[in-house]
């Protein structure tokens, strides 16, 4: 059989994974709810990476017995390698016959993955955000990427949760929210199903689902659409958000990543993404006026993420995968300081 190669990319709300063979053609895919081992625990997590693996090989044409020749993982969470490991040694142990090799880095590296081997950036806003820079010498910087409770700025869950405190704040006479909240707060008892603010209490401590709190982002930007600026105004606190932390690594960059054509590259993944048009005036005004950032280049993929993961776990062991990477994305946005 030829050499088959396996990626999954695993965020906090949705997993993609893709099997490919050595001339880069994906033979298989298959999508899943998320895979990060702190919402999941490493059991769970593990049981999902296979679950997944399965249905892609099925999709595949392949028995579920069939073992891969690698496996990569790109995991939301995985960003010590206590966690790789533990996730590695239960996976070996369980399940033998998943992949003869299995590579794990965080969701980031599986994006950087999918542009570049000889570094890149990428700044994430899903469920979750995290920025982060790989130079040539294989060096990093991260920014965010904490989880709700010490970061995920500009992220959905943020987006969320910045439109309950603004109201919060307003209806306890604690801050005015900067313009109206009457919109914003019918929103929210929608989206929840509530009457009162005491109705909200469970939503995030008893049953708390960052997930579901994070999903009220997208009616949000559909509200911001419609002309309401307090709606307008959380998006954009978030574009100034993820630009800060692409300033930050931008610092970092080694200069044959700040130097190239369009300057630093990164790939920005994530649903909140699609709402760049009202990201964008936070986001040019802070790289504008308060960056060090000379010339940047923004790129959205063009292919399955799950593809970088594979490339990962395909560099890392020395196997071949034939690619093209300026076929992986589209430069969406590009800056050049004058």
């Amino acid at each position: 059989m030829a050499q088959l190669i396996g990626g999954i990319e695993g965020g906090s709300t949705n997993s993609h994974v893709v099997i490919m063979d050595t001339k880069g053609n994906i033979i298989g895919a298959a999508r899943g709810p998320g895979s990060n081992h702190f919402q999941l625990g490493i059991a769970a997590c593990c049981t999902r990476i296979v679950e997944l693996t399965d249905l892609a090989k099925k999709d595949a044409g392949l028995g579920t017995d069939t073992c891969l020749k690698a496996l990569g993982l790109g995991l939301s969470g995985c960003e010590t390698e206590e966690s790789k490991k533990q996730i590695h040694d239960q996976l070996k142990n369980d399940y033998p016959r998943l992949a003869d090799n299995i590579v794990i880095g965080s969701d980031a590296d599986g994006s950087v993955a999918t542009t570049s081997n000889e570094g890149a950036a990428v700044c994430i806003s899903g469920t979750g955000s995290n920025t982060l820079v790989i130079n040539p010498d294989g060096s990093r910087a991260q920014c965010g990427g904490w989880g709700h409770m010490l970061g995920d700025e500009g992220s959905a869950y943020n987006i969320a949760y910045l439109a309950i405190k603004y109201c919060f704040d307003d209806k306890d006479d604690f801050e005015k929210a900067p313009f109206p909240i009457d919109r914003v707060w019918d929103l929210i008892q929608q989206h929840f199903e509530i009457e009162t603010q005491p109705d909200l209490l469970s939503h995030f401590y008893s049953t708390f689902d960052k997930a579901a709190i994070a999903s009220l982002c997208k009616k949000l930007a559909v509200l911001a659409k419609t002309g309401d600026r307090l709606a307008q105004a959380i998006f954009h606190q978030a574009g100034t958000s993820l630009a800060k932390g692409i300033a930050a690594v931008y610092k970092k960059a080694a200069p044959e990543l700040t130097e190239r054509q369009g300057g630093l590259h990164v790939l920005c993944v994530g649903s909140v993404w699609n709402s760049w048009d009202l990201l964008l005036p936070g986001f040019v005004s802070y790289v504008k006026e308060k960056s060090s950032i000379s010339k940047l280049s923004l790129m959205r993929l063009t292919v399955d993420p799950g593809v970088g993961a594979a490339y990962m776990a395909a560099d890392k062991l020395g196997l071949h995968i034939e690619r093209d990477y300026s076929k992986n994305y589209d430069v969406f946005y590009s800056y050049c300081r004058v």
